[in-house]
């Protein structure tokens, strides 16, 4: 076996309500969106058997077993690297497990009350550790601390070396926006943006403004895979794996700081296989779902995964029309992201491709069949297509 191509495919996805505060634990939430997704398929408690989760989700797989019934787990592992391995990582690691018979349905999931628990380190906040260990050891004493500040150094950098300006990560922002303001699940519908609003959008850690920033969210969300000889009796259409890869290597870390001018990163060894494998081209993608922690990620990822040369990010974004629903040839995140639907570590971008994929999402790309899932970069990360039935 080479690939992974159509050999699993997601057959259920779930949600929670995205909030800021969600008022339940992280357990409630997960074992929420598992059991929307199981029902979502048309499975019960006895025809799951695997679960597969981030290393940095607070939920143990057995009690997420105990408390939804399931009577033994076939299956179970763990993707490290948060926003980078785990949204896209942890589908693979069940299509994997499915592939080789480990397991006959694993569960992919992300629970966080990350608004409520205050989880992410904010801009210029210090450590209460004694010591800083490994890599922070070079950057907390310095003031370091949070993932704006890092990815910062990435997007001016980018900025001195291709002329990108803060327009083209605005463009992104407005796209996310847009698509949240048709999506009545999103955290920022009803809440319309322009470019104007980001530009005078306060100062977070420059160039980054607050617009070009992600959202904190409390929620849950997750999804069912299986093969395609079990998918045939369930209820959904199945979305197909199409290709995925994982990326990492000496020059990045888990704390978003590399080198953005070496020839290979995160991204580009991900992406190396993935067209090949699933046997398309970068034309044939439908519709993109490009990680958005930060603004100045999607476009990098622009250039890292082929869509266009290095450097020319800007040019390929423009004004940001063609991320538009309805009319833009290449629409992105079309419920809103990271960005302006909720954060949940990309999980819920992941839902929204399966729904683009079955035909029933909100803002529905015509005769939508592949799409294109990362899970970000600057760390080590995860990535792949997607494909609907024809």
């Amino acid at each position: 076996m080479n690939s992974i191509s159509d050999r699993a495919c997601i057959v259920g996805i779930g949600h929670t309500e995205y909030s800021k505060d969600s008022g339940r634990s992280e357990l409630k939430l997960a074992c929420e969106a598992i059991s929307a997704a199981m029902r979502d398929a048309g499975l019960g408690p006895g025809d799951v058997d695997g679960i597969a989760k981030y290393t940095m989700d607070n939920n143990d797989p057995i009690e997420i077993a105990r408390c939804l019934g399931l009577p033994s787990l076939r299956f179970f592992g763990e993707v490290a690297y948060g926003g980078g391995g785990g949204p896209v990582g942890t589908v693979m690691l069940a299509a994997m497990a499915v592939a080789t018979g480990q397991a006959k349905a694993v569960i992919a999931f992300r629970a966080m009350n990350e608004r409520s628990g205050r989880g992410t380190p904010r801009f210029g906040q210090a450590m209460v550790a004694d010591t800083a260990a490994g890599p922070m050891s070079y950057l907390a004493p310095y003031g370091l601390f949070s993932p704006a500040q890092m990815v910062a150094l990435a997007a001016r950098r980018h900025m001195h070396l291709y002329g990108t300006e803060s327009r083209h990560f605005g463009a992104i922002a407005v796209a996310c926006r847009h698509h949240a303001n048709l999506n009545p699940d999103a955290m920022m519908h009803g809440r319309p943006m322009t470019i104007d609003d980001h530009q005078s959008s306060r100062m977070i850690s420059d160039p980054l403004r607050l617009l070009d920033c992600c959202l904190e969210t409390d929620g849950g969300a997750a999804v069912i895979v299986t093969t395609p000889e079990r998918a045939r009796d369930l209820r959904q259409k199945p979305v197909f794996m199409a290709a995925g890869g994982l990326g990492g290597g000496g020059w990045n870390n888990r704390f978003m700081v590399r080198d953005i001018d070496a020839p290979d990163n995160e991204a580009t060894v991900a992406g190396r296989r993935l067209f090949a494998d699933a046997g398309i081209s970068h034309d044939d993608i439908d519709v993109l779902f490009l990680y958005d922690h930060f603004t100045p990620m999607v476009l990098m990822q622009l250039e890292e995964y082929g869509f266009c040369a290095r450097g020319e990010a800007k040019d390929f974004i423009g004004d940001g029309s063609r991320f538009l629903w309805p009319h833009g040839d290449l629409p992105l995140n079309t419920s809103g992201g990271n960005l302006s639907e909720g954060y949940l570590h990309g999980m819920q971008n992941i839902i929204e491709a399966v729904r683009q994929l079955r035909g029933t999402a909100r803002t529905q790309v015509q005769d939508a069949r592949y799409a294109f899932v990362t899970a970000g970069n600057a760390v080590p990360t995860s990535a792949m297509i997607l494909r609907g039935e024809a």
